[in-house]
């Protein structure tokens, strides 16, 4: 199995809300960008959190947009081996260094995990923080409940960013 590496975090100090996915799959590390999997619905459940179209721009805007609303993005795990892109087959994880991330963002309101492996991992390192962790179900289109069945919990996130 091959040792694979999450990105660089997605951060500006006044973030209000960080969004944490387990490990990008092999779609996403190939093109360099998180949540490259046409399939994967992120961008989309991500849409209404921020009020913009996100699939309808381009990767570069789509970071910008999560910035300018006050979103962080990373993932929990810096690397762990594993076959394809599924998070049941991770192994030999590392994790990212959460807490750090977290002290330089000091307008911090809440964590969201994109998915039970992010959940799993990240809350046992969060759970001090006195952070608001919610946990959501996964953008990935193997949690087959639909776009619509995940659309509510996602949608949620959008009060961490006003006030």
């Amino acid at each position: 199995m091959t040792r694979k590496a999450s990105f660089p975090p997605v951060a500006r100090a006044d973030a209000r809300l960080l969004v944490l996915g387990s490990l990008p799959g092999e779609r996403s590390l190939a093109d360099g960008r998180y949540y490259a999997h046409p399939q994967n619905q992120f961008w989309r459940l991500m849409s209404p959190v921020v009020g913009r179209d996100l699939p309808a721009l381009g990767y570069d805007d789509r970071l910008a947009t999560l910035v300018e609303a006050r979103v962080a993005l990373w993932d929990v795990i810096a690397s762990a081996r594993r076959a394809g892109s599924t998070d049941a087959a991770i192994r030999e994880v590392e994790a990212n260094d959460l807490a750090a991330l977290v002290a330089k963002l000091p307008a911090l309101r809440a964590v969201a995990f994109n998915g039970a492996t992010a959940a799993a991992v990240g809350g046992s390192r969060l759970g001090a923080t006195g952070l608001d962790l919610v946990p959501l179900p996964s953008s990935s289109p193997l949690h087959t409940i639909g776009v619509a069945a995940k659309l509510p919990a996602w949608s949620a996130l959008a009060a961490f960013l006003t006030g």
